[in-house]
């Protein structure tokens, strides 16, 4: 907590009162700073955890934060980033080549006591594939419903290629010249692969070619423009008239009805879009980077379930826009492979031993780390006097003064069987006796160490 001392100083020959002035506040007049505010943001629509479930974190450590509260500084956060949100969306609709995709979002309708359907639309500049300089950046738009005149009210001025899917909103857009449609391969192979799942040596068929196409693309990634437009040209290019060929020949033998037809008709309506990234190095052969946009959307919907006003949703759509962007130009992580291993895990090649004594790995000069240092030994004391037992990790108390554990004991319980309605065994943790100091002298509490065992 940051306490601001202002003395007031008066003059003894005039009585003149003066006092510095109040510093600058993210909200005039509130307590939150701007590094408490970021937190509830990012812990909001970049974890993906709603406002009540932040309420009641932060009331375990012993802070009374109402969600009202909370709501109340989303919204005036959200107030003071539009000028930095406005400009990133200006800056991304200036570009070149840009991907939009859009998603639906719950929205609460006061009064009738149910949810309305909005939608969160999102526009991409990532140009990482091709070697653009530029920094990747999304921009978010909310509206509360999914007319076309959103979309193009959002692209207003925008010239350039747009990858989109083959939603009707987007067509007014395309019919003039200054914006070009380029469509998506992966819808095209969804459709087909949906078949491929029932059995159909056509969809295989079909997939088999698609993935030749893809894997092209894999090959010229991150090359400059004309190299890739020259490479698709001379590998890809065969592909798609052998495709096109065999898609109409196949068309002509399958049922009208089915849908292996329907995907067929699909494919061959959006040709010219769908060829688009033949003819420009820049063009991707899928709308991909838009759909990974949406997707920390979808888990957050997930989450908080609905949005609770169109005010809501904007603020959404402004805050989604900056954490995304900051998400677009962090390095992607290291894979599951590279991880460290869980300490509780051994490895194959490691023999079955009983647990070994636990440590804490650091001094312990506050009365907690004192604690605790009495309270593992007398873990490690029992660990010798019992079967072998698995090894977890867990906390030892709570809030600031709470202390990691290396490791923490459990016990298989007896396992019952079938017949006796019980089930198949389950671990509980050993209670450890916890000296608690209070006003009134130091008592003895029985705490369990807070862990969970899969």
């Amino acid at each position: 907590m940051i306490r601001h001392v202002r003395p007031k100083l008066s003059c003894r020959q005039c009585e003149t009162i003066v006092q510095a002035p109040i510093p600058s506040l993210p909200i005039e007049r509130g307590r939150p700073g701007p590094g408490l505010l970021a937190h509830v943001l990012v812990a909001k629509y970049a974890d993906h955890l709603p406002l009540y479930r932040q309420s009641d974190i932060y009331a375990r450590e012993g802070v009374d934060l109402e969600r009202s509260t909370l709501a109340d500084w989303v919204g005036r956060s959200a107030a003071l980033l539009d000028p930095l949100v406005q400009a990133l969306r200006t800056d991304v609709m200036a570009s070149d080549v840009v991907h939009g995709d859009d998603t639906p979002v719950p929205v609460l309708e006061p009064g009738r006591g149910k949810t309305k359907t909005g939608r969160l639309w999102a526009y991409v500049r990532d140009g990482r594939p091709y070697g653009d300089e530029r920094p990747p950046a999304a921009v978010y738009f909310y509206s509360p419903n999914r007319k076309g005149e959103h979309p193009q009210s959002h692209l207003e001025g925008f010239k350039g290629i747009l990858h989109a899917d083959s939603y009707a909103g987007f067509d007014a857009i395309f019919e003039g010249n200054q914006v070009s449609e380029a469509a998506c391969w992966a819808h095209v192979r969804r459709k087909f692969f949906d078949e491929h799942e029932k059995g159909s040596p056509l969809a295989t068929e079909a997939l088999e070619r698609i993935g030749a196409l893809y894997r092209i693309e894999t090959d010229i990634k991150g090359k400059p423009p004309d190299e890739r437009r020259r490479l698709r040209q001379e590998q890809a290019k065969p592909l798609l008239d052998e495709l096109k060929a065999w898609l109409e020949a196949t068309l002509r033998k399958v049922s009208g009805k089915s849908d292996l037809a329907k995907a067929m008709r699909y494919t061959l309506g959006r040709w010219d879009a769908l060829n688009r990234f033949l003819h420009d190095g820049r063009v991707e052969i899928d709308n991909n980077a838009a759909e990974r946009a949406i997707r920390g959307i979808a888990l957050g919907r997930k989450n908080y379930l609905f949005a609770g006003s169109d005010a809501g949703g904007e603020r959404a759509a402004a805050v989604y826009s900056l954490i995304e962007t900051v998400k677009l130009k962090r390095p992607r992580s290291r894979s599951l492979s590279a991880r460290r291993p869980r300490p509780h895990r051994r490895s194959q090649d490691q023999p079955h031993r009983r647990p070994a004594a636990v440590e804490l790995g650091r001094s312990a000069h506050s009365t907690s780390h004192r604690v605790a240092r009495r309270t593992l030994t007398k873990i490690n004391a029992s660990a010798s006097k019992v079967k072998p037992r698995r090894l977890v990790v867990g906390w030892l108390g709570a809030g600031a003064g709470s202390v990691r554990l290396p490791g923490a004991i459990f016990q298989r319980r007896p396992q019952r069987g079938a017949g006796n309605g019980g089930d198949r065994g389950s671990l509980s943790p050993h209670s450890v006796i916890w000296p608690w100091g209070g006003e009134s002298g130091r008592q003895r509490k029985v705490c369990p160490i807070l862990s969970s065992v899969q």
